[in-house]
């Protein structure tokens, strides 16, 4: 590190990247801080909107069973099979009056244990199609064994338990329908009687539930009193065994929140229990509850990086505004060395380094002047002012270049010309008329020929390379070349105003001519072949 400017350059620099990165450091605690502070408070609040509504909806039914549970029992006057058809009846009443004012129920029931009549077996309205329930056929409870819980959950669990109480998913007796249910037990001076209860549509429930969407992955699920799942969007909980069905975190650890790992996804869960004793469980991957913050973070970080390239960025502006001109002035003289001098300096202040940008803008316009006319004199001939045999010589090369290794476009050709009669017009006008005779040639071969170098190969000889418009247009430019070359002889009043050419064209064969000297050849043959007959034509 020799040069002032790079010391300073490096000495800022690190005081700014040490100040950049202690800024950064202080917002990303606070941000991250804040950000999870926030994030439990969202899931919270969601949480807490579903527990509102989900309370509201299985409160509705509870309400209508425990209703319902009240009015039975209290109607009940005895237990046999007449004074149980009448009360049947008004059961039926009950239900319907308490059911107008439930939603989302698939069916309701009241059935009597075997055990208790025979004959009176109780009622089950089913509403499978929206438009208003309908009784059903029973199911026939002497099929089962009432005590086994595994069978016939929705009358022999809560006979089991004793109380109401919230049944997890099963598919209902004889429909083949996913439900949920609340169900309670019926008793008559102290004796088990039967079972009301309301099938809920489980797909109704779940859409509830489903309802509780944030973030991209996360989603809402339902646990029972016990710690076990009782609903979940992406678990089929009907088809899980009892350990299975297990949740992977307490709600006995003193908080509402918990971290756990699912399908090797980290995850945070928030729950708050409902009025019916399961929980409301809110879950989402943590990747997703900090992408905000991180994705700030990152922000900070760029900005940090961008404050950073901006800030030496204009250190060396502001450091280099002396040498940038020289760093320039450097450049072009490579690009001169090189022998491009058209080289544009801007730098034109009135001090050392603009007087000297001045003094070198001129001295490479006077060398690119020089070189110019030296070209001229090497490349271009004196008398007609086009390219000279020397110039022909290196498109020559260059075309066989290209031949060489594969890169020539097959479409060109080469024409010659050579000038009839010029030794009678030197030796009977001078050779001052002869140069206007060859003169006129010329510019006759250029102005037919627009598009195509000519060259001026030998005294009284020319040659022509074809590509592009010019090629494809040969017949036509000859044709045309005709024309022009009488008209001009008709018109013309001495005989070296005249023109007189003999030509040969040869086109380019990719299969024949792996030299662009056989193509010269060709070419000069077809000349001499038209002078002969030009020579006879004029004889005879």
């Amino acid at each position: 590190m020799r040069s002032l400017r790079s010391k300073l350059t490096v000495t800022m620099l690190c005081v700014i990247f040490a100040v950049i990165m202690f800024i950064t450091l202080l917002s990303v605690i606070f941000i991250r801080s804040t950000a999870s502070r926030k994030s439990d408070q969202l899931l919270l609040m969601l949480c807490e909107n579903g527990q509102y509504s989900l309370n509201y909806y299985f409160d509705s039914v509870e309400s209508s069973v425990n209703n319902i549970t009240t009015l039975v029992e209290s109607d009940l006057n005895g237990l046999d099979d007449e004074q149980f058809a009448a009360h049947m009846e008004r059961s039926r009443k009950f239900f319907e009056s308490a059911i107008s004012q439930t939603d989302g129920i698939l069916t309701y029931y009241y059935r009597i244990d075997p055990s208790i009549s025979s004959t009176v077996k109780g009622f089950w309205y089913t509403n499978l199609d929206g438009k208003g329930f309908k009784e059903h056929t029973v199911t026939d409870i002497t099929q089962y064994d009432v005590n086994d819980t595994s069978k016939l959950v929705w009358f022999t669990v809560p006979k089991f338990e004793g109380r109401s109480i919230w049944l997890p998913p099963y598919i209902t007796d004889n429909l083949d329908v996913r439900v949920i249910s609340y169900d309670a037990p019926i008793y008559y001076n102290g004796q088990f009687i039967g079972v009301v209860g309301i099938e809920l549509d489980y797909s109704a429930m779940a859409k509830e539930v489903d309802s509780i969407k944030f973030y991209d992955n996360g989603y809402a699920f339902l646990s029972g009193d016990d710690g076990r799942l009782f609903y979940h969007p992406y678990i089929d909980v009907v088809n899980l065994h009892y350990e299975d069905k297990k949740m992977p975190y307490s709600y006995t650890n003193g908080s509402n929140t918990a971290k756990y790992v699912y399908n090797g996804v980290v995850k945070k869960a928030v729950w708050l229990p409902l009025s019916n004793g399961m929980h409301l469980n809110i879950t989402v991957p943590v990747d997703e509850t900090e992408g905000e913050w991180r994705g700030l973070i990152i922000n900070i970080l760029i900005c940090a990086v961008i404050a950073m390239i901006v800030a030496g960025f204009f250190l060396v502006a502001t450091l280099g505004f002396i040498t940038r001109p020289l760093e320039q002035l450097i450049d072009a003289a490579e690009q001169v060395d090189k022998g491009n001098f058209d080289v544009n300096l801007q730098y034109n202040k009135d001090d050392e380094i603009g007087r000297l940008t001045k003094s070198f803008m001129k001295l490479a316009g006077n060398m690119k002047a020089h070189i110019n006319a030296l070209n001229e004199q090497i490349f271009i001939d004196s008398l007609t002012h086009v390219r000279n045999k020397g110039a022909f010589v290196i498109a020559i090369d260059e075309l066989q270049e290209q031949i060489n290794n594969g890169s020539i476009d097959p479409n060109f050709a080469i024409g010659t010309f050579d000038c009839d009669g010029l030794k009678r017009i030197n030796d009977q006008y001078g050779h001052d008329k002869g140069d206007i005779y060859i003169e006129k040639a010329c510019r006759t071969i250029s102005d037919v020929f627009k598009r195509s170098p000519v060259y001026r190969v030998g005294g009284d000889e020319f040659s022509i390379i074809l590509k592009h418009e010019d090629f494809h247009n040969l017949n036509f430019l000859l044709e045309r070349f005709e024309i022009v070359v009488n008209d001009i002889n008709a018109s013309a009043e001495e005989p070296w105003e005249q023109v007189w050419l003999s030509k040969g064209f040869a086109v380019y064969d990719p299969s024949e001519d792996n030299l662009v000297q056989k193509i010269l050849q060709r070419a000069d043959k077809l000349m001499y072949e038209n002078k002969r007959e030009r020579k006879m034509g004029r004889e005879s």
